[in-house]
């Protein structure tokens, strides 16, 4: 991972995404999904311009049975926000940067 992207697990992600006093983007992905590699730049520029507003996490979804299907993914790419512990918005599907931020920039605003 980057330096501003976490690599969560089933194990870490209650303690560090429902417990973080950050906004926390959690991108859901696996290697073999071609929209997830389209993204991933994106999600790496911005980790680094939201840096301190809110942190990011990758979680591989064929390596943690647990969490993923707790909150539905059924489709990836699907990034999660969670504030104060709770989905406050959702993207699914590799969308242009543009909408992310705006969705980013909604959390921050609530």
């Amino acid at each position: 991972m980057t330096e501003n992207i976490n690599e969560l697990n089933d194990v870490s992600f209650n303690e560090e995404v429902l417990k973080s006093n950050t906004p926390f983007l959690v991108d859901f992905w696996a290697e073999w999904c071609g929209p997830c590699k389209i993204i991933e730049p994106i999600i790496k520029e911005l980790s680094n311009e939201y840096k301190g507003k809110i942190n990011f996490g990758k979680m591989n979804v064929d390596n943690n049975p647990i969490i993923p299907p707790q909150y539905g993914i059924r489709s990836i790419p699907s990034l999660l926000i969670f504030k104060n512990g709770d989905v406050v918005e959702q993207v699914v599907g590799a969308v242009p940067k543009k909408n992310i931020k705006l969705t980013l920039d909604r959390v921050l605003n609530l």
